[in-house]
């Protein structure tokens, strides 16, 4: 099983054991991996970073520096990201603290966007419209690639598959080479305002769907071969890290929308 999250990849899969077929036990089975357990899970860890995201927010816009949130936050998130990646049975130890991370990273970024588009009035104004259009939208995509997915309008096949999987590799080195850049004064530009800098990040929104639509596959599929219960949580942070990023690129695209208007 192929997936274009880093997370959520085949060689995870790999490393744990499937119960094959229907047979045995109500026990039995709800020792295993389900759909339902996953969602649930899903909502606790949104919920988390929510909480977390609305205390920094809030800080943010009260005059405190974002700075330490913002990257105590994410290095604390990819710290716990790598480890659950390689030790997925760690998954539900970790989930939790991760979710909160990347709640404390997501609240002080749109902070500072709130901030940047509309000043001291960041709540109300046109700033606080951003963010909250954000998380709507964030929301809103997920909500239409889960019906996508379980009306079968899109089928996930190995050609979709694929394609993700290279797209998202090339996204990936293309935002590692423009931070390494970033330190020599450098930057590609691919985010800036202009009709080039939109389409950029409507291309890229997209491909956060599509992971998405991915994850949700492997999930089911995992869910139907009997994996581990402690792989709930794994899903349930894969689907998390996948919607922080699409979270993070619909602000993005919305606030060089702002810009344009500018």
């Amino acid at each position: 099983m192929k997936t274009g999250n880093p997370v959520l990849r085949e060689s995870v899969f790999k490393g744990v054991s499937f119960r094959e077929g229907d047979s045995g036990t109500s026990a039995v089975v709800s020792a295993h991996m389900s759909v339902q357990g996953t969602m649930a899970k899903t909502a606790i860890l949104l919920l988390a970073v929510t909480i977390a995201a609305t205390f920094t927010f809030q800080k943010t816009l009260e005059g405190a520096n974002p700075m330490p949130w913002a990257f105590g936050g994410a290095i604390g998130a990819l710290v716990l990201a790598v480890v659950i990646s390689f030790k997925p049975k760690l998954a539900p130890l970790f989930a939790l603290p991760h979710a909160l991370l990347e709640g404390l990273f997501l609240g002080a970024i749109s902070g500072v966007y709130a901030i940047q588009f509309s000043g001291e009035n960041a709540l109300f104004g046109a700033g606080g419209n951003i963010v909250f259009s954000a998380v709507v939208l964030t929301f809103a995509v997920a909500f239409a690639m889960f019906g996508l997915y379980a009306f079968r309008v899109i089928k996930v096949t190995q050609r979709l598959r694929s394609i993700v999987i290279a797209a998202t590799a090339g996204i990936m080195m293309f935002y590692w080479i423009n931070f390494i850049l970033g330190f020599f004064g450098l930057d590609i530009g691919f985010h800036r305002s202009g009709t080039f800098g939109i389409a950029f990040s409507l291309f890229v929104v997209g491909l956060a769907a599509f992971n998405l639509l991915i994850d949700f596959d492997i999930i089911e599929r995992g869910a139907r071969r009997g994996a581990p219960k402690y792989m709930e949580w794994f899903g349930a942070f894969a689907l998390i890290v996948t919607l922080v990023w699409l979270y993070i690129e619909l602000l993005r695209l919305l606030s060089i929308i702002a810009n344009n208007r500018d």
